[in-house]
């Protein structure tokens, strides 16, 4: 599989990840923050990949 595949998808699961936890931060604080983290992992293994 081509490595551009792997940033897009890196990046798409990291912009669903980051509406997760807009949708959730007024309600849900401690879910909210675990979706930053994970939010924050997939962009950068995104950019580690690239590299």
């Amino acid at each position: 599989m081509p490595k551009e595949v792997v940033v897009i998808g890196l990046l798409a699961l990291a912009g669903f990840l980051g509406g997760g936890v807009y949708s959730t931060w007024k309600t849900a604080k401690v879910m909210a923050v675990i979706l930053l983290v994970l939010t924050v992992l997939a962009v950068g293994g995104a950019v580690l990949w690239l590299i």
